[in-house]
Order: structure tokens, then C-alpha cells, then sequence
């Protein structure tokens, strides 16, 4: 079974270690004792809280058979006459989108605005960390 302890699973999700905390003493997030007495949480669960907390972008399109969107700040956009690099920052994930200059124009793109990074690719790598001293999601019996 994998594990975390507080800092690394507010580190995959995203918060403050201090929110993280504050969500296991509320009961938002499971969190169970290790061998040492120091509270973790198991994967399981931090999926399943992960999961249940994802919320559907408000300006969604209705019908899209894409499902991975990442909502963020534009942080960079260079234009040329017909192409355009647009940079977002979607929490601690950078995206980067090559389009028309047309396309930035008509959507208003501009650094500090807010855009929603909708990905849909026939090819999805993953990979698993190789593991360290002090390598995230130990495995516990």
C-alpha cells in the first residue's frame, strides 16, 4: 500500500502543507498512523479526495470529448504574423500551446488573463519516479 505523509501529499495536490493539515483535522482527508505514530495518508485515499474535489470548469463547452483541462494564468504569449506561443501556469504545471495569431486575438489572450488549457492527445506517457532517499509515496504493509 502506498503512503504519504502530510507535506508530500499536499505537495502532489497542490496546498500548503498547513491546509493539507488542516483537511485531515477536519475529516476531509483520511489520515491513518504509520509504524512511528506520525500521521499518513494512504494513496487510496488521497485519490479518492482528489477525485471528489475536482469541479468542473464554470464556462465548460457543453458537448467535448475532451476531459483534461487545466484552468490558468496566461504568463507568456509571443506572436508573429501568423503563429503565436501561448504560455499558461496551471498550478505547478506549465502548458504551452503553438496556435494561429488569429486564434489569440479573437480569444483576447493576454499575460495575467485567465485561460483554461483543454488537452486531448492520442498519446498520454507515464512515468513513475525513480525512487530516492526520501522518495514520495512509500510502500507500507
Amino acid at each position: 500500500m502506498t503512503v504519504f505523509r502530510i507535506g508530500e501529499a499536499a505537495d502532489l495536490v497542490g496546498v500548503s502543507v498547513d491546509t493539507m493539515r488542516r483537511w485531515v483535522d477536519a475529516g476531509r482527508v483520511a489520515a491513518v498512523r504509520d509504524e512511528h505514530g506520525h500521521r499518513v495518508i494512504r494513496g487510496i485515499d488521497l485519490a479518492t479526495f482528489v477525485q471528489t474535489q475536482a469541479a468542473e470548469p464554470e464556462d465548460r463547452a457543453d458537448e467535448s470529448s475532451a476531459r483534461n483541462r487545466l484552468r490558468g494564468i496566461v504568463t507568456a504569449v509571443v506572436k508573429d504574423t501568423v503563429m503565436a506561443q501561448v504560455d499558461i501556469q496551471a498550478g505547478p504545471f506549465r502548458v504551452v500551446s503553438l496556435m494561429s495569431r488569429e486564434a489569440v486575438d479573437e480569444l483576447g489572450l493576454t499575460v495575467g488573463s485567465v485561460a483554461i488549457a483543454v488537452i486531448k492527445s492520442t498519446t498520454v506517457m507515464v512515468e513513475k519516479p525513480t525512487p530516492t532517499t526520501g522518495s514520495r509515496g512509500r510502500t507500507s504493509s
